[in-house]
């Protein structure tokens, strides 16, 4: 029973386990080379023949032949009058061999045998996975979901080797089931408690990189250099692309032809809004970029302290700063500048209509104004108080409360 349990060890081994048959080979040669050391001496010969396909293997104690008085050790040597009992064309000094079974051992034999069998493939297995991931790292792996807990996702690749996606390296909106196809990046491989931890992850801007290496051919052949990404994942991401080809629109060849290229990076990003930009050694047209779709008016940068102060229209702050302030945050990020943002306070700010200050000035106080000509804000301010006094019938008091009201609108 014990040496069928031992054939069925090795045997299961080589159907299931991601092993090549050499490795195997070498794996039972060795393991079963230790023990025949052990029970017969270092100096011993053998010739261990495995048949993987079979699942079984043969031992072959190889000795010398001698006289039967010149027998010293018998490990090494048989006499010759045992030999020619086995063939009796045998002379002294010819090999002999002779076959052992498994049921020449003993069962505690056996047993060690099956142990240290099960221990070196399990061994090498792991081996083998973190050497096979640790070469993989910063490639994408697509996978099927096995299990999903609270703090992390458990995934099995086309091998059935378990990968993991932790919750902090997930996309926020993402959701999976058990049976869902998963795409992420292998993001980092360790060895705990001497088992290999293959971490995934689909927020690394690593992720997003490869995405587009998998979806733009130039970027693929390295026609388009991505020079930096910046995310925050599932919200927006800025990714700045440069071509030392004239020919080749790097930020159109990223989009594609209506937008062909990069819909499905977005799709795969829960709709992740990507801006691809000109990347360019102008600093401040590379933060003008950056700062997309917002439009400036000037750039102040200084690349001592790594700031810049950015003025704009009134109406373009908003766009700058992006909801949530992500459009902002990643336009520091990826010029590596501390942007300040301003209003222009040069920009001619619209007028406005006197009848909308009805709330802060009298009815009648707004009939004066408009019976001389002022129905806006900035026409009653571009008259000065006398000739205000002169041509209403207006006191001086309520003439400046009128001219305090107004100028505070276009603070």
């Amino acid at each position: 029973m014990d040496s069928i349990n031992l054939v069925e060890t090795f045997s299961e081994f080589k159907e299931f386990k991601n092993i090549d048959r050499e490795t195997m080979m070498h794996i039972l040669e060795d393991v079963f080379h230790s023990m025949l050391i052990k029970k017969f001496g270092p100096d011993s010969s053998f010739d261990i023949i495995v048949n993987i396909d079979k699942g079984d293997f043969e031992i072959w104690h190889n000795r010398e032949i001698v006289e039967d008085d010149k027998v010293e050790d018998e490990s090494l040597q048989i006499a010759l009058s045992e030999a020619i009992k086995v063939e009796p064309d045998f002379e002294a000094g010819e090999e002999f061999s002779k076959q052992i079974f498994l049921e020449d051992f003993g069962r505690r034999e056996i047993l060690t045998i099956r142990q240290n069998l099960v221990s070196r493939i399990m061994e090498y297995e792991k081996d083998s996975i973190y050497k096979k991931y640790k070469e993989r790292v910063g490639e994408i792996v697509t996978g099927e979901v096995y299990q999903v807990w609270k703090k992390e996702i458990l995934i099995l690749d086309d091998e059935d080797i378990e990968l993991i996606l932790p919750k902090s390296e997930q996309i926020p909106s993402d959701y999976y089931r058990k049976g869902d196809t998963i795409r992420a990046v292998v993001s980092k491989v360790d060895m705990r408690a001497n088992n290999p931890v293959i971490i995934l992850s689909r927020t690394s801007p690593v992720f997003l990189e490869r995405l587009f290496e998998s979806e733009v051919p130039e970027v693929y052949d390295g026609l388009i250099t991505i020079k930096n990404i910046v995310r925050v994942p599932g919200e927006r991401a800025k990714i700045a692309v440069e071509s030392y080809d004239d020919r080749i629109d790097p930020v159109g060849a990223c989009v594609g032809m209506k937008g062909s290229r990069i819909h499905g990076i977005v799709r795969e990003l829960k709709n992740e809004n990507i801006d691809v930009i000109n990347y360019t050694t102008n600093i401040p047209l590379f933060i003008q970029r950056a700062l997309s779709p917002a439009k400036i008016t000037s750039i102040n940068a200084n690349e001592e302290t790594k700031r810049a102060e950015v003025y704009m229209k009134p109406d373009q702050v908003s766009l700058a700063i992006g909801k949530g302030g992500f459009n902002i945050k990643l336009a520091g990020k990826l010029t590596g500048f501390e942007i300040d943002v301003y209003r222009d306070t040069d920009i001619e700010t619209e007028d406005v209509d006197i009848q909308e200050f009805d709330d802060e000035i009298d009815q009648w106080i707004i009939d004066q104004l408009k019976s001389i000509g002022c129905d806006t804000a900035k026409s009653v301010l571009e008259l000065n108080i006398e000739e205000l006094i002169k041509r209403t019938d207006l006191e001086e008091e309520t003439i400046r409360e009128v001219v305090k009201i107004l100028k505070a609108e276009f603070e």
